[in-house]
């Protein structure tokens, strides 16, 4: 993800963009150069341009630098402390459509700043089956009120998606889903924390100082989230509808398991190219 960046930008330094990359390279950021590009295009002075590059050498995602990340082709609104969607997500997103039967029903579970949602409304819409509801909660704050700027403020990254409504929820997993959608749940998809809690501490400095622990730490074993998840699916989740779940390729065959044991008919998929793995639980 880059963009070009005219010589002549009155944020660029009087020795040129490489001088942005060399204190990027110093800081060990890895994609140096297409980061540099990206903040000399967002900043509109030598002064703003230098605190930005200050503050990611220090450490700070780019994304909350940014205000936005590329997720699935889209440009998606991040705050400071809310989890960046990751790339590997796309895989997610791309199982969830590939599930949907038309008019579907969606609920992005944890769904920090709303990507996954966002994203899958938009391939929904894209091969000509969009969505009749959407429905995304998180139990941060934060995540909600990002979610919100993206999924149903005036102007938010949402494309002509069809005729659909599109609500978002604060509150733990289904407490704050309207009774209603019990058994009408085509889509349960979720990217629910999946780090066990003592590899937080092995965390990129990004995600382990400048997102929220409730996005990241998944309990001992990582699957905490996903044991509730699987425990109250068959409650929301219609006839034939699916529960999609990313996880580690370690944790697949645990996960799969908790589905079972929930009810699900479950499935293992995975991409080599993303790193990706997703579980895949089917209600009968």
């Amino acid at each position: 993800m880059s963009f070009p960046v005219l010589p002549s930008s009155p944020a660029a330094p009087a020795d040129g963009l490489d001088a942005v990359v060399s204190r990027l390279r110093a800081a060990g950021c890895v994609f140096a150069e297409d980061e540099a590009a990206l903040l000399v295009a967002a900043a509109t002075t030598p002064a703003e341009l230098d605190s930005m590059v200050r503050r990611r050498a220090a450490g700070l995602p780019l994304e909350h630098i940014l205000g936005w990340a590329g997720f699935c082709g889209l440009r998606v609104a991040v705050d400071p402390q809310v989890f960046v969607p990751r790339v590997r997500t796309e895989f997610l997103v791309r199982q969830a459509a590939a599930q949907a039967p038309p008019d579907a029903v969606v609920v992005d579970l944890c769904c920090g700043t709303g990507a996954v949602g966002l994203a899958l409304l938009a391939d929904l819409a894209a091969a000509g089956t969009p969505a009749a509801e959407l429905h995304a909660a998180d139990i941060d704050p934060a995540a909600v009120r990002c979610a919100r700027r993206n999924l149903t403020a005036p102007g938010s990254g949402v494309r002509d998606c069809g005729a659909l409504s599109i609500a978002v929820h604060r509150g733990d997993l289904y407490d704050p889903l309207p009774e209603r959608l019990r058994g009408r749940v085509d889509l349960l998809v979720v990217n629910a924390p999946y780090v066990p809690t003592e590899a937080i501490a092995l965390l990129p400095t990004e995600a382990r100082v400048h997102e929220a622990r409730v996005a990241l730490d998944g309990g001992p074993d990582g699957l905490d989230l996903h044991r509730r998840v699987a425990a109250g699916a068959d409650r929301w989740l219609a006839p034939g509808g699916s529960l999609l779940i990313e996880t580690s390729e370690r944790q697949a065959e645990q996960t799969a398991a908790v589905f079972a044991a929930g009810g699900l008919l479950p499935r293992i998929t995975g991409s080599d190219e993303l790193d990706a793995t997703v579980v895949i639980g089917t209600r009968p």
